[in-house]
């Protein structure tokens, strides 16, 4: 009987009837809905949400969806036969039609509530009422919780329509930012970095919905145009979408003593988010306190792991809100994200955002939405002094575990086997006052050249070029720089030099990506599936899910390039509104 079981989870997915046998609600079953809400999910309106950890939601389908693309690595990781994906019953399903679904499947979603804190500060404003009962999942609506191959995931549907939590908004996705979201999730995962996955990208034929955005060639800082795009819905998968921002609601409520079963609601939402993202470090026979001391312990190593992986690859989040943050320690919502091309430690590619969410200050960032993480489960130990201590100094040192995470990246980077805080100065003071391309010049540092001529290939050109005499000044300092960090990597008494050259080149080239996910790259890609043409954006795919590979010549000349001089401080590509 095991066997024949066993067999069957390992057995190639098909259909969506095979599918809907690994269906398993946990989050649904073993949590509180919302007792105003419709059970039957037609609750499309914006509305307050006292209580509850979710909101039954029938999602609103997207009208004559078409394929437009399918992660074929994680359909073959979950199992899936690629010709899932354009099967009608599946499209059907995940363009947000529940009403077909097989059973066990449910034909109603869920969505969820959390607060909203911005850098450390809470925020209640945001929401329609003022208070904060109204914000949460206001277009994203998950639709199945499965254990596929020994794992369980949660699959969401991003532009699934109206939630009470929608604000008034239309609930929808337009196709330019579910191809961004779509592209970045896999090229992420690609890259060994943390993430939420993408599963399918459907689109329709004949719906669209208004938004501003860029005209062609602006360089104003925010949209100058209104825009009919055509709507879609993206597939996001993960663990579980629980976020620090539910947690801190949750934990308000209960401070507030809002609602008589506010603290067991609080509690039931942390146990079962160990449960979801941390069976296999936190013994489930534990008590509660132990836990949360373990969770606050395992979530602090996670979140300074992960930022350090973000810069690493040249990744800024962008607007890394405590609701943008996930419990579980990964990279979700990806919504003014942007990858830095000329190194610049305050790069921010989103207009709304500001200096507190750039590049260079997102381990900061990180540890003000760690604060509040911490803060957020300190009501579940208040009768126990010994682990509230415990959980303080763990908050307290956030700090200390980051930059260890920071530095040992750092000296991957180089190479090293061991930080070393002045080389790395002089290269952060190099690459400030010369505009270097950040992915391409550690890369380029990877070969291990003999002199500064391979690193020229990732120097912007300044006026001048590199005759004036500041410039010949530089690259003295450049030579300097680059001979020091030679002998760093083969000096005696250092590891490294047990290492060949090749060995060492090997290596660097493990942590240092060829290509990454330009902004400039991604738009001709969304414009032509916006005509019908997918086959842009699906080789686009291919080529960014190979990242750390030496690919054909021709795509190196086309994927790993310095940015066009006439894309720079063009809105839409530069720099973009939050507006999706």
């Amino acid at each position: 009987m095991g066997n024949r079981l066993s067999r069957e989870a390992n057995a190639e997915v098909t259909t969506l009837e095979q599918l809907a046998r690994l269906a398993d609600y946990s989050f649904m079953d073993n949590l509180n809905f919302d007792p105003d809400s419709d059970p039957d999910g037609i609750d499309h309106k914006p509305r307050q949400v006292f209580t509850g950890h979710y909101v039954p939601v029938r999602p609103t389908p997207i009208e004559a969806p078409e394929y437009v693309a399918h992660s074929k690595e994680f359909f073959s990781e979950l199992g899936f036969a690629d010709s899932l994906a354009e099967s009608p019953d599946f499209m059907r399903m995940f363009s947000g039609d529940l009403s077909s679904v097989p059973k066990p499947m449910r034909k109603v979603g869920w969505a969820c509530g959390y607060a909203l804190s911005i850098y450390g500060t809470e925020y209640t404003q945001q929401c329609p009422f003022q208070t904060g009962n109204g914000y949460g999942d206001g277009r994203a609506i998950s639709v199945l919780e499965a254990v596929i191959r020994g794992r369980r995931w949660e699959m969401q549907l991003k532009g699934g329509g109206r939630t009470p939590y929608c604000r008034g908004a239309d609930g929808r996705a337009v196709l330019r930012s579910s191809v961004r979201e779509f592209l970045a999730q896999e090229h992420m995962h690609a890259l060994g970095v943390p993430t939420s996955r993408s599963l399918t990208l459907y689109v329709s034929k004949t719906e669209k919905v208004t938004r501003p955005w860029y005209s062609e060639g602006s360089h104003l800082r925010d949209p100058d145009r209104l825009v009919s795009e055509p709507v879609a819905i993206s597939t996001r998968v993960a663990p579980s979408f629980i976020r620090v921002g539910q947690l801190e609601l949750f934990s308000r409520r209960a401070r507030k003593n809002e609602h008589p079963g506010a603290m067991e609601e609080l509690e039931q939402l942390v146990l079962h988010l160990i449960d979801r993202e941390y069976s296999d470090v936190i013994d489930q026979s534990l008590d509660t306190a132990t836990k949360v001391v373990m969770l606050a312990r395992e979530f602090r190593a996670r979140l300074a792991s992960l930022v350090a992986s973000w810069i690493r690859v040249g990744y800024c989040q962008g607007n890394f809100n405590s609701d943008n943050c996930a419990a579980g320690g990964f990279t979700l919502d990806y919504g003014p994200f942007g990858f830095c091309e000329v190194f610049d430690p305050q790069y921010q590619p989103w207009t709304g955002g500001g200096h507190h969410f750039s590049f260079l200050n997102q381990p900061v960032a990180a540890e003000r939405n760690f604060d509040m993480f911490c803060s957020a489960l300190r009501p579940l130990l208040a009768t126990h002094q010994r682990e509230l201590a415990q959980l303080e100094e763990i908050q307290v040192g956030f700090s200390k575990v980051m930059q260890s995470e920071m530095e040992k990246m750092w000296a991957a980077k180089l190479g090293l086997d061991a930080f070393d805080a002045g080389l790395f100065s002089e290269l952060m003071a190099l690459m400030t006052k010369m505009p270097v391309d950040y992915t391409l010049f550690f890369r380029e540092l990877s070969a291990v050249p003999d002199d500064i001529g391979p690193l020229k290939k990732s120097f912007y050109r300044r006026p001048g070029g590199m005759e004036s005499a500041a410039s010949q000044g530089l690259e003295k300092r450049w030579s300097e720089w680059l001979a020091r960090w030679q002998s760093l990597v083969s000096a005696g008494g250092n590891k490294s030099s047990s290492r060949s050259r090749e060995e060492l080149a090997r290596q660097m080239r493990l942590v240092n990506p060829k290509y990454s996910l330009r902004e400039w790259l991604v738009v001709p890609a969304y414009r032509q599936a916006e005509q019908g043409n997918y086959a842009p954006l699906r080789e686009l795919q291919d080529v960014m899910t190979q990242p750390y590979a030496e690919q054909s010549g021709e795509v190196e000349n086309r994927y790993s390039r310095l940015k066009p001089p006439e894309l720079f401080n063009v809105g839409g590509v530069s720099y973009y509104s939050c507006s999706s």
